[in-house]
């Protein structure tokens, strides 16, 4: 009765296209700048993201960590504000500005009152165009990331994920961590960073969402100010995976009660025809919470684990199908033993009538949910502008999935899930 429930209501909710639909609209900023813009004036706020070529595929062998390191300087100071000074402006007026290096992108975040919004990107402009990196500044974030690297090393699900990505993209740069390697944040310098930041902080690349209580001509005005002096360079892309995983298990000892498993396989680059259909064919397998295959199988039957999902991980050079599964230290062969077997079956023989009917229903359903912000509208933007999807992405998303066959997601499953091609 309960799953009959959700089903009706997310009927209703897709019923109604994401309300910013139909007002989305790109502006000109810059050359070199992809922009979109959703107006919305239901709340006094404005929500901005921007994303950068400047992730850590970009990082130098011998100084893993520089993207990272010289993402968390941006609110360290700049022109002639020290990093005191800059935090001060930013608290005083209640503006959000969170940074987060990934390997393709750093992506900023900027949440504000309508009221504040030209100070916001005032400060922003002012961090892109005119960074500090001051040595007390420079040595505070070091140890900062020392400690956040130290402490990873005792959390078993980041160092299973870690460990994942070194054997997973070994040879490529996706296979170190984001945030570096202790000899490579000891190594990097304060010229190091102004030399990435003139060639990764730049306009060339750049993809920027706006969302909220601001007009264009107002969000163009200050948009302009900010990005268009950055330098319009565009960085080249990372190199494309060739050897995308490397099948069989790697163990990293950790004495802890609950291990946990990271494992995945090759997926689907974005621009892939069938990347629709293995995108919900990794929710009926293991994406769709307790009415996942995998839930039932490892979880619900047998239950050993609290919890087991995949998700589909998309990089530009590169995509793939990553799970995890925390279970208890003797149960783990167990619980990768039926993982293995209910993968494979699912290969074989794909997902039912009714998983598909009910996957439709679901991703359908609770796709609004996602523009129920100014804050999710911007971030959810700029994911399709990252992964290169069209400004009428949102109108059509809905019917692309509803239009999927039995076959065509049978097919996608077949190509994404054999477990003979699992990395652990």
């Amino acid at each position: 009765m309960k799953r009959f429930a959700l089903a009706l209501a997310f009927a209703a909710l897709a019923a109604v296209a994401p309300a910013q639909a139909a007002e989305l609209r790109a502006l000109d900023i810059a050359p070199g700048v992809q922009t979109w813009f959703q107006e919305d004036h239901t709340v006094p706020m404005v929500a901005i993201v921007v994303a950068l070529p400047a992730g850590s595929a970009y990082d130098p062998k011998d100084k893993a960590g520089l993207a990272a390191f010289s993402a968390y300087m941006l609110n360290e100071g700049a022109g002639d504000m020290t990093s005191e000074q800059y935090q001060a402006a930013l608290a005083n007026r209640a503006i959000q500005l969170n940074m987060t290096p990934g390997r393709d992108t750093l992506v900023i975040s900027i949440s504000t009152l309508t009221a504040n919004a030209p100070e916001a990107l005032r400060l922003l402009g002012l961090a892109l165009q005119k960074p500090r990196f001051d040595a007390d500044a420079v040595d505070r974030v070091r140890a900062q990331m020392f400690q956040a690297l130290a402490q990873e090393q005792q959390d078993p699900p980041t160092v299973a994920s870690n460990r994942f990505y070194e054997v997973f993209f070994a040879g490529h740069p996706y296979a170190h961590n984001t945030n570096g390697d202790p000899a490579g944040i000891k190594a990097i310098t304060a010229a190091d960073m102004k030399a990435f930041a003139a060639t990764h902080w730049v306009r060339g690349g750049a993809q920027i969402t706006v969302a909220g209580d601001i007009g264009p001509g107002a969000a163009t005005t200050l948009l302009k100010a900010a990005i268009a002096p950055l330098p319009g360079i565009t960085p080249p892309p990372p190199p494309p995976v060739t050897r995308p995983n490397a099948p069989g298990v790697t163990i990293a000892p950790l004495d802890v009660p609950q291990p946990t498993a990271v494992f995945g396989l090759p997926g689907m680059l974005r621009r892939d025809p069938e990347y629709l259909a293995g995108f919900v064919a990794n929710y009926i397998v293991g994406g769709g919470d307790f009415s996942s295959r995998l839930t039932a199988e490892v979880r619900e039957k047998r239950g050993l684990t609290y919890g087991i999902s995949t998700t589909f991980g998309d990089f530009r050079g590169a995509g793939f199908v990553l799970g995890q599964v925390a279970t208890r230290r003797d149960s783990m062969n167990q619980s990768l033993t039926v993982t293995r077997a209910t993968l494979a079956d699912f290969a074989a023989h794909g997902p039912t009538e009714a998983e598909l009917k009910d996957a439709k229903t679901y991703l359908t359903g609770s796709y609004p949910l996602a523009f129920a912000s100014n804050a999710g509208i911007a971030s959810q933007l700029n994911a399709y502008q990252r992964a290169g999807l069209p400004i009428d992405y949102v109108k059509k998303r809905n019917a692309m999935i509803n239009a999927l066959t039995l076959a065509q997601v049978r097919h996608a499953a077949a190509r994404l899930f054999d477990p003979k091609r699992m990395t652990v």
